[in-house]
């Protein structure tokens, strides 16, 4: 196989990346809602995060007091066209897309559509009956044993998926439909995308309609969340970033190729920062489900075995500085990102990039600090 070439291109294309960083990153009409010294200390710590593992692009967005309040691109979306990153470049969510997807679940829950607690069958009778029953609720938390994939590597048939289809939950589900559980459901937790696929499947037989229009109609639009739209590698998506990755000597490539149209419930959206701030805003303010469907969302299951689990229903649970947050981090080829939220304090934050294996969820949590002003302060 000829080895790829070093193109001199790429060291300019880097400088060229870096000046757009320090002088010419795109904001957003929003940023006059954020403070000069929070904007600053943010724009810093992206920049030192850029430089240092030389990612090409980040978007990131902030929400203040449940309002989204600023948005700005940093980097370059493509090196090879020079078109800069900006608060509309839409990257791929990844596993950004399960809160999403766990979203539109409880709110058909809550009117009425999709009970949590009956065999995901109901809804999904194309899924054949295993040797426990399997129930929404359990799949949302990762306790439905269901596998993930079988193996990280890109010549894994489902990593490296590069067959595009046409009817996404039907297809995906073929992917894991007969394969035997992992655990017994409800006893261990056991991270699952495919698992995300099943509760398309449940959403669609809830709700009457493809998962895909019913979280359009139901959680982007009330959300204002416009530009957000399924990764489909074969259509012209306006604004799209390209994919990047590092190889074994540093050096920037283009990601590996995917169509993750077998898995769009679990990690195949793509989505601007200020469209995912939108959706921060409004799950903050109670406008796609109510205040008590949020807190059983955002509140940790626990596995019959016994072991720890800081999952709830599509969202991660922690701390950072002190104070409580859900979050959801993402990655696969040509992205990494992260959606954290400090609900007791109605902020949130969002960093999208555009190259695979970045711990971007340590740079959301240095963000966050920022916004809650905690970044200097003892945790108490």
């Amino acid at each position: 196989m000829q080895k790829r070439r070093r193109p001199a291109l790429l060291a300019s294309a880097l400088a060229v990346t870096l000046w757009v960083i320090t002088a010419t990153s795109v904001i957003s009409a929003e940023e006059l809602k954020l403070s000069s010294e929070k904007h600053a200390q943010i724009e810093s710590a992206i920049a030192k995060f850029m430089s240092a593992n030389s990612v090409p692009g980040v978007s990131a967005a902030v929400v203040e007091n449940g309002e989204y309040v600023w948005a700005q691109g940093f980097g370059m979306a493509d090196l090879e066209a020079f078109v800069p990153a900006t608060s509309h470049t839409l990257y791929r969510l990844a596993s950004v897309s399960k809160p999403l997807t766990a979203t539109a679940a409880m709110q058909l829950w809550e009117r009425g559509k999709l009970n949590l607690d009956v065999p995901v069958q109901k809804y999904c009778p194309a899924f054949p009956q295993k040797e426990w029953p399997i129930t929404t609720r359990e799949l949302l938390g990762h306790l439905g044993g269901i596998r993930h994939y079988r193996s990280d590597s890109q010549d894994d048939p489902e990593v490296g998926n590069t067959k595009h289809f046409d009817h996404p939950i039907e297809a995906g589900l073929k992917f894991f439909a007969n394969d035997p559980l992992v655990a017994k459901p409800g006893t261990k937790f056991s991270y699952s995308t495919q698992g995300y696929t099943l509760i398309g499947c449940a959403v669609e037989g809830a709700s009457g309609e493809k998962y895909v229009d019913y979280v359009r109609k139901n959680i982007f639009l009330p959300a204002g969340m416009t530009s957000t739209v399924a990764d489909d590698r074969y259509t012209i998506i306006p604004l799209r970033t390209r994919f990047y990755h590092k190889d074994d000597t540093g050096r920037v490539v283009n990601a590996e190729l995917l169509d993750s149209s077998y898995k769009i419930p679990g990690g195949g959206w793509l989505s601007s920062a200020e469209d995912v701030a939108r959706f921060e805003a409004v799950i903050l303010s109670d406008r796609l489900v109510h205040r008590a469907t949020r807190d059983i969302m955002w509140r940790p299951l626990k596995p019959t075995d016994g072991s720890k689990d800081d999952y709830g229903l599509g969202w991660g649970t922690g701390t950072e500085a002190g104070v409580s947050t859900v979050s959801h981090a993402g990655g696969q080829q040509g992205t990494s990102t992260i959606i954290m939220l400090a609900p007791e304090r109605r902020a949130g934050i969002v960093v999208l990039t555009n190259m695979d294996h970045e711990d971007v969820p340590a740079l959301g949590a240095e963000l966050l600090k920022i916004v809650l002003d905690t970044s200097n302060k003892p945790a108490h």
